[in-house]
């Protein structure tokens, strides 16, 4: 844990669109991965267009590390549906977290991330002071699937003891 750089607070917002895979509906939730951390999002029932609204926090060592997310359609008798997959990298957000933005007007725009073949971002991606707070938020389109997108805020949790602090 020396090299622990903090904790990033991933706020899974909602998906929009997402593919049917039971009858006329999915029964979604969330995986996020990062290195050997793997968090998940309660299943929505019957729903297309979920609205999670849901608070998970990954441990930060290497900035270099991509997170992953999987979308999986819930089932009883079988294994759950694939539903679609899409990556973001968090250089860009721990960039912009270095620059110590304390004192700046709310609102203020830090960096972009423009949507490129190498990330899953749908429209450009903004880094912003809020509340005295930097956050980043992003809609990811999922990849290997025929439709769907996911909703979502990263932020920065200080930690007196962690090397981003």
């Amino acid at each position: 844990m020396e090299n622990w750089l903090g904790l990033l607070r991933i706020h899974i917002k909602r998906g929009v669109n997402l593919a049917i895979r039971d009858t006329r509906s999915s029964d979604p939730y969330v995986i996020v991965k990062m290195g050997k951390q793997k968090l998940k999002t309660r299943v929505m029932k019957k729903n297309l267009n979920p609205e999670w609204n849901e608070l998970l926090t990954l441990s930060v060592s290497d900035p270099n590390t991509p997170i992953n997310l999987f979308v999986y359609d819930k089932d009883t008798f079988s294994f759950d549906d694939k539903m679609g997959d899409a990556e973001f990298e968090i250089g860009p957000f721990l960039d912009a977290l270095k620059m110590r933005s304390r004192g700046l007007p709310d609102g203020t725009v830090i960096s972009k991330v423009e949507p490129a073949r190498k990330n899953c971002l749908v429209e450009e991606s903004k880094i912003v002071f809020s509340n005295g707070k930097l956050v980043q938020d992003m809609i990811l389109r999922l990849r290997n699937v025929e439709c769907g997108e996911i909703e979502l805020q990263l932020q920065w949790i200080d930690v007196p003891t962690s090397k981003g602090s």
